[in-house]
């Protein structure tokens, strides 16, 4: 979740970064890194969380469907439609705002025809598409899509462990994920690492030990490799229509990323878990999850409005900036659940009440 804030964190000129993006700046040391880590180096994130989640909701299939179904519209639902609020109340407080105004139609992020650039103009029709599906609180994506991923188990089950149609089912979100295509609720990155979840717990895949093709030390050099060439050609252009180079590029720096920090961190996670504090900290990660974007956008944004371009800001900026936000965020979220534990378990969907 540390990382996910440091993602969306990035101030390059491009405000949405795809895996084929082009910068469209010079290549300096800050766009250089920043483009680097939000578009390579951390994006390994997303498909571990899926890895995981399938993993873990494949483990529990004693309980009934019915049960768990229930559960995950409090775990994943409630959380996903309360916060999805908080960013548009976020938005429109902004907007009312005559000296914030101009931070949401810079951000683009309202945007919906030529004319109007602000969520106070949107029909009401189009509010509650906004709030349903494209909210501005843009990581909330990921909840959506696992409740829909939960509410297919059975069939997801059924598909990887069934011997002819697991090698059709993961040949289609495989090129689902290679081509980056996506829908409302079936898009390549979730489906398959969730169900690669689910094969692995049915099938007693060694996640603890890599076999020789697994080995980190191999991957890591790959995963070096290929972050640090492809941001470079992002930069350079060297030849026309370089974007499909770039994005097959993206899927090996995320697979190799995935494993090299799946089997070689299991050191760090065995020093940090040993901590205290980093285990009372762990209980907000949701918190930093659900609460750091809109606000990193509009923040950024006021950064490079309001405030003077003393040397460096850019790079200063992107490492200061998320620090604050993730402070404010375990704050925030210790003062909620220490007075009002019961608004915080909604909040959270019953996660991290444990002092």
């Amino acid at each position: 979740m540390v990382l996910l804030v440091f993602v969306h964190g990035y101030n390059l000129n491009i405000g949405f970064l795809q895996p084929w993006t082009l910068p469209g700046e010079p290549l300096t040391l800050t766009a250089f890194t920043e483009y680097w880590l939000a578009n390579g180096v951390f994006r390994f994130r997303i498909p571990m969380l899926f890895i995981i989640s399938g993993y873990l909701y494949a483990i529990h299939d004693s309980r009934p469907y019915g049960q768990r179904t229930r559960k995950r519209v409090r775990t994943l639902l409630v959380p996903y439609f309360i916060w999805s609020a908080v960013g548009l109340l976020l938005t429109l407080s902004l907007e009312f705002n005559h000296y914030t105004s101009d931070l949401v139609e810079s951000t683009g992020m309202m945007r919906i025809d030529e004319s109007r650039h602000f969520f106070s103009q949107f029909h009401w029709y189009e509010m509650l598409v906004s709030w349903i599906i494209s909210p501005a609180s843009y990581q909330l994506w990921f909840l959506r899509v696992l409740f829909f991923y939960n509410l297919m188990y059975p069939w997801l089950r059924w598909c990887v462990t069934h011997p002819v149609a697991r090698w059709f089912f993961f040949s289609f979100a495989f090129l689902a994920w290679l081509t980056t295509s996506g829908w409302f609720i079936i898009e390549g990155e979730g489906l398959l690492f969730f169900s690669l979840g689910v094969w692995m717990q049915k099938t007693n895949f060694n996640i603890d030990s890599p076999s020789k093709w697994l080995r980190p030390q191999y991957w890591v050099l790959i995963f070096t490799a290929f972050s640090i060439i492809k941001t470079i050609l992002a930069f350079s252009q060297p030849f026309d229509g370089i974007e499909p180079v770039l994005a097959v590029m993206h899927k090996v720096v995320v697979l190799s990323g995935l494993i090299t920090a799946w089997y070689g961190c299991n050191r760090l996670v065995a020093f940090l878990m040993g901590r205290s504090w980093f285990t009372w900290l762990s209980a907000f990660s949701f918190m930093i999850y659900v609460m750091h974007a809109p606000a990193v956008v509009y923040a950024s944004k006021a950064i490079f409005i309001y405030i003077p371009h003393y040397p460096g800001y850019r790079m200063v900026s992107y490492i200061i900036l998320p620090v604050i936000l993730i402070s404010l965020a375990i704050i925030t979220s210790l003062l909620i659940r220490r007075s009002l534990p019961g608004l915080y378990s909604i909040l959270t969907g019953g996660r991290g009440l444990k002092a």
